[in-house]
């Protein structure tokens, strides 16, 4: 759905939708970049090349290629050195949004939380069953 929102780059007000987020002059820049930065990782000799070495080579800053990455518009297969930051630690990955350290760490907790959940429901079912009283009448 569109919406009526401000450029985060520049400010200007611009008609959001879901391919875009920021205004038509701004696009065009980052198109621009794109290129740039593509055309400088596609030659041989640059395919090696670190996110440090192509921001210092091109002049695109880092959080503009690193979105290059994660919407899929530079393809890292081809490029062994470059990859975006994991969400919660910072380290350098190329693929989903957590590292495999991070993920791990998120799946144990959950395991545990789950245990957790488990063994509180055996014990309300522990409770209900010793709150009845039989007699023999």
């Amino acid at each position: 759905m569109s919406e009526l929102a401000n450029c985060p780059n520049c400010g200007a007000v611009f008609v959001r939708n879901t391919i875009r987020e920021v205004c038509e002059t701004c696009y065009k820049k980052e198109e621009i970049h794109f290129k740039t930065v593509y055309e400088f990782i596609r030659k041989r000799e640059n395919r090696t090349a670190t996110i440090p070495e192509v921001v210092e080579a091109t002049g695109v800053e880092e959080e503009l290629i690193y979105r290059f990455i994660r919407i899929g518009k530079l393809q890292v297969a081809q490029f062994p050195n470059i990859g975006y930051p994991c969400s919660k630690c910072g380290t350098l990955i190329r693929e989903g949004k957590l590292c495999g350290d991070c993920t791990g760490g998120l799946r144990k907790q959950i395991s545990q939380l789950e245990r957790e959940d488990e063994h509180k429901r055996k014990l309300s079912e522990m409770n209900k069953t010793q709150r009845t009283f039989y007699t023999n009448r």
